[in-house]
């Protein structure tokens, strides 16, 4: 229905983009519509004429071409176009949706592919913790947004790649090695590896301040581990392994997996020749012993790849796993999914992506950070960082008191089991349903909250619909002439706009719109559910209606597991 609406339009005003958007339910004023679209602007532009008479002649040409799909077409100041849809336009949408089952959302496939266009190969990477180091609270944002992108994209038809990129490389280790080596002791590290190496990481760098030499000596450790040293490399090995343990989970907690575990070490063989071919090349060169990128022509600062002391950079590592990205796994897309702070390593790294003739579309997704009740930087506590395995425990014990509050009737086993979507999912939709590129607040009333745009509120709305499914009972076959009263078709319009969320967050990758979709979604159902007879209509309208809760209970769900969040079935 809106790929035809949108196709009727695009015949007129040819490569012009403009939008098509459900209007505003009426909230006790005047009636504008089922849809509106902001076409005649850009269309006046093209014509040199006011947007109100460009209106006139879209509005003209449409009722001529779509006299099967509009009912009315009214122009609206400054130049917008309302439109009302036909009743039976509306069913024959409704049927595609109820076809579509538990698989509507997706984009449609044509004989000429997808209906938007051309699907590809996408790598996101996200998460990026550090091995020896417990993941923290600044880990958490690169990881929920990641994980809801790269499940948006797979849904919208890309194959993607989930990869985690370990920071498993560096002087640090050679000092983490150097620890314990003067204080270690395997069984502690085998009983709690991540805890006990981190510990070993801050004595080191404490003892350092009582001790220079130290400093040396741990440089000298990582001196050994690049150069191959046996006892080095069987240590460090073993420190990735346990730490990756540790790391899965919290991962499994959060309901997160990846196809790739790749860090700056898998590149430290590639880095030499790299620089090399740079330099052979003219597009790095020396400057004061160390070996730089410059970047004028793009209006960025030369980037720095190699030290003076001959030492190696992040930048470095990510030349060369960009290369290995588009050269052997044949990315068309790569999205690093890093906070705001690193724009201008991003930029550097493009830059010299596009100096190296490497095709594809790169992106730095951005984000802010993470702040506390007090807009502060939820960073430290007691002077350390807040590990995220005790923020996931606090989201799900704090659902848990919610949970026994409203439900004491419930078992154990059910609270627990509720508790554990519940809160993981107030802790990611806090997240998601604010956008990326903006701080985000942490406040456990309002994310824990039954009421408002939480991930509670959406849960129990599926939940409520699925209870109204069970004393239902079995669903009668749908008979959609029954359907004409205006709540039912606005509700249907809403559902129909699914796809058309999709397919922007596939493309701006701001997961916070399907938040918002899913928000607005809640509210409409609950407000039709409040208001329209579903087990006490007519029977085949009552029917229908249940097929309408059916699809909207589905949409929830698919939305939500596209932002990796589960549902229950009682709340």
């Amino acid at each position: 229905m809106l790929e035809r609406i949108r196709e009727l339009i695009g015949e007129k005003l040819g490569d012009l983009r403009f939008e098509v958007l459900l209007a505003d339910p009426p909230a006790g004023g005047e009636v504008r519509g089922h849809l509106s679209t902001n076409a005649a602007f850009p269309f006046a532009k093209q014509m040199g004429v006011s947007p109100i008479v460009a209106a006139e002649e879209l509005k003209k040409y449409l009722e001529e071409k779509g006299a099967d799909f509009f009912s009315k077409i009214e122009v609206a100041e400054p130049g917008f176009l309302n439109f009302w849809l036909k009743p039976e336009v509306i069913r024959e949408e409704f049927e595609r949706i109820v076809g579509a089952g538990k698989e509507w959302g997706r984009p449609r496939k044509t004989r000429k592919g997808f209906a938007h266009g051309p699907r590809g190969k996408a790598i996101v990477e996200y998460s990026q913790p550090n091995i020896a180091k417990p993941m923290h609270v600044g880990h958490l944002r690169s990881t929920i947004i990641g994980d809801a992108l790269a499940n948006i994209l797979e849904f919208a038809g890309h194959e993607v790649i989930r990869w985690n990129y370990l920071g498993d490389w560096g002087t640090q280790f050679g000092k983490v090695i150097a620890a314990y080596k003067l204080w270690g002791d395997k069984y502690e590290v085998e009983k709690t590896p991540v805890e006990v190496l981190a510990g070993l990481y801050a004595r080191f760098h404490e003892e350092m301040k009582q001790d220079p030499a130290l400093e040396a000596r741990g440089s000298e450790e990582f001196r050994k581990l690049e150069t191959g040293d046996k006892e080095n490399r069987e240590l460090w090995e073993w420190f990735r392994e346990e730490s990756i343990k540790e790391l899965n989970k919290i991962y499994k907690l959060l309901g997160i997996e990846f196809d790739e575990w790749k860090g700056e070490s898998s590149y430290r063989e590639s880095l030499l020749p790299l620089i090399a071919l740079l330099l052979e090349r003219g597009i790095a060169r020396e400057s004061e012993g160390a070996i730089i990128v410059p970047l004028e022509k793009f209006n960025l600062p030369p980037a720095l790849i190699r030290k003076s002391d001959e030492g190696t950079l992040y930048l470095t590592r990510d030349i060369a796993s960009l290369e290995e990205r588009v050269k052997n796994y044949q990315a068309d897309k790569v999205l690093y999914v890093v906070d705001n702070g690193q724009s201008l390593h991003f930029q550097q790294l493009f830059a010299i992506a596009e100096i190296l003739d490497l095709k594809g579309n790169f992106s730095h997704i951005k984000f802010g950070l993470v702040l506390g009740e007090d807009l502060k930087k939820l960073s430290t506590r007691a002077g350390r960082h807040i590990a995220l395995l005790e923020v996931i425990n606090e989201a799900v014990e704090r659902a848990r008191k919610v949970i026994e509050g409203k439900q004491p009737e419930m078992s154990d086993e059910e609270k627990k089991e509720i508790a554990q979507v519940v809160g993981i999912g107030a802790l990611k939709y806090n997240d998601l349903s604010q956008s990326r590129v903006a701080d985000i607040t942490f406040d456990w009333d309002k994310m824990l909250s039954l009421q408002g745009n939480s991930a509670p509120y959406l849960q129990y709305t599926y939940a409520r619909l699925k209870s109204i499914l069970r004393k239902a009972g079995n669903t009668p076959s749908l008979e959609v002439g029954v359907i004409g009263k205006e709540a039912d078709l606005r509700l249907i319009l809403k559902l129909a706009f699914f796809p058309e969320v999709v397919k922007e967050v596939s493309e701006s990758y701001l997961p916070h719109q399907i938040a918002n979709y899913l928000y607005d979604l809640a509210r409409a159902i609950n407000d039709y559910y409040e208001k329209e007879p579903i087990l006490k209509a007519e029977e085949s309208l009552r029917g229908a209606r249940l097929h309408l809760i059916k699809a909207a209970s589905e949409t929830l769900k698919t939305g939500l597991g596209l932002l990796g969040i589960g549902v229950v079935e009682r709340m």
